[in-house]
């Protein structure tokens, strides 16, 4: 059984070379399509956020690079690829954090430099993305399953900001694995933070999570202590943007606390992210936290909500070290603590 969101909301899509996306800036009063036919105006719509979440601009930095192959007049195959390499430069810079951008980027680019001739690149990168964006609903469901496991009958899940089908091609990471468990017959309800300050989880979450049927209750970020303190939380799940080696998550600002306070209340903390959300090289002191601007704190729905002249500390993500965290859910199993070492044999067991 396929969920309504994975059939009927597609995020990002390929369409008469075109790329067609829900406008997420817009959500939930109007649910709006925007079409994009330049590189540029795919990077402007990850940067502000038209598009989000990593496995989505993961897919969408690839659609980036296609349109740029149809719109190249380069007549060389090393012409075509030095206009791909300035279109990569643009679309990698707008969100350094998530890894699945760069990951994306890259496949693109591999494909591309195998191509015999101008027409073969042409040809070959559109047929790739297209694929990158099928293959990401197929992971997120293959993810799913393995999560709906760890879950049971009567569970009340909290999640943070949105891992859904909005953050992906379709259907979700942390929202799939909920979608999950509820196909395989299991009730269960959700806790959904807010999300400050740009509010991810009322607008993005809550409305997946209405369209979808699934029993849905919305919180301040502040009132997660109090859920939890209370008894009304079994069990956690947040998506991520990148995965080290060592198991060290990074997602949505705000995780790192909520991860704190469920160790302290004894419940279960889970990552769902596919293989490709995975940074197998940097160490947690590589990472680059993407820092958002002041306006997004200070405004709300465009009005001022804090004095001018004030310093504003506005980062993107946080970290969530490996103790904290139950099990990280793949498209391909699920690694249990000690993390670095169910990490390895997770790709070990791909090759």
């Amino acid at each position: 059984m396929e969920s309504k969101i994975h059939s009927s909301l597609r995020t990002v899509e390929w369409k008469d070379n075109t790329v067609v996306m829900i406008d997420q800036t817009k959500l939930p009063n109007d649910l709006v399509y925007v079409k994009f036919t330049d590189y540029r105006e795919i990077a402007d719509a990850i940067r502000n956020l038209v598009v989000r979440g990593a496995p989505a601009i993961g897919v969408s930095g690839a659609f980036g690079l296609a349109l740029e192959v149809l719109q190249s007049n380069a007549t060389t195959k090393e012409d075509l690829l030095s206009d791909l390499e300035q279109a990569r430069k643009v679309l990698h810079e707008t969100r350094p954090t998530a890894v699945n951008l760069a990951w994306g980027l890259e496949r693109i680019m591999q494909v591309a430099k195998s191509g015999k001739d101008v027409l073969n690149i042409k040809e070959s990168v559109v047929e790739e993305a297209k694929r990158m964006a099928d293959e990401d609903i197929q992971v997120n469901m293959r993810m799913g399953k393995y999560g709906a496991q760890l879950f049971s009958d009567n569970d009340t899940i909290m999640t943070h900001c949105n891992a859904g089908a909005l953050a992906t091609v379709g259907y979700g990471t942390a929202l799939g694995v909920i979608r999950a468990t509820k196909e395989s017959g299991k009730k269960i309800t959700v806790i959904a933070t807010e999300t400050r300050p740009v509010m991810q989880g009322s607008r993005l979450t809550v409305f997946e999570l209405k369209h979808d049927g699934i029993d849905v209750s919305l919180i301040p970020d502040t009132a997660v202590g109090y859920a939890m303190a209370r008894g009304l939380v079994s069990k956690v799940i947040v998506g991520a943007d990148r995965i080290l080696h060592t198991g060290h998550v990074y997602n949505k600002i705000g995780t790192y606390q909520i991860a704190i306070m469920a160790k302290e209340h004894k419940i279960p903390f889970y990552v769902a992210a596919p293989l490709s959300t995975f940074d197998l090289k940097s160490r947690p002191e590589d990472v680059i936290i993407e820092q958002r601007k002041a306006s997004e704190v200070t405004t709300l729905a465009g009005k001022k909500t804090a004095p001018d002249g004030i310093n504003v500390i506005n980062p993107a993500f946080d970290m969530t070290p490996p103790e904290l965290i139950s099990g990280i859910i793949t498209e391909i199993g699920i690694a249990k603590p000690p993390l670095e070492e169910s990490i390895k044999k997770l790709f070990e067991s791909k090759l």
